[in-house]
């Protein structure tokens, strides 16, 4: 392999859900588009499940999601690329409310590939890797600002 190919970046997973009679607007998957053409990320794996009201996950065919009469993942055509199964279905499925669907993305931050690349040429490596959710961090800023710091 080359360096190049052994260039990647940290992979994150992501879930986003629909609630019982709402749907894809398609505002989202076109900036994950924008995302994926600026090298940003790059799309491993993408995959559609909905929660029944039994409690069972299913997945959702990749289609008109937002029903204007055109298949809304035509640049993700062919993404999927087998990364998930029903056992990470059926655990997706624990976050969500019966009835509703949601997206779950698979996805490489391309941007993080060259630096992670050079740092495993200087002997270092990646040992953990981890998430701040967006509410924590904004709650941590607001407190540092009521402190004066």
């Amino acid at each position: 392999m080359s360096d190049n190919d052994n260039q990647i970046g940290p992979v994150d997973y992501l879930i986003v859900e629909w609630k019982a009679g709402t749907a894809p607007n398609g505002e989202g998957l076109a900036l994950l588009g924008e995302l994926s053409e600026r090298g940003i990320i790059r799309v491993l794996d993408l995959a559609f499940v909905q929660k029944n009201a039994d409690g069972t996950v299913s997945g959702v065919a990749l289609t008109d999601l937002d029903h204007d009469g055109t298949l809304d993942l035509v640049q993700f055509d062919g993404v999927e690329a087998g990364l998930m199964d029903q056992g990470d279905y059926d655990e997706a499925g624990d976050a969500l409310e019966p009835g509703s669907s949601a997206a779950i993305l698979i996805y490489e931050n391309s941007w993080a590939a060259p630096f992670v690349s050079a740092v495993r040429k200087s002997g270092a490596e990646v040992v953990a890797i981890g998430r701040i959710p967006a509410d924590e961090l904004l709650e941590a800023l607001e407190d540092l600002e009521a402190a004066g710091a």
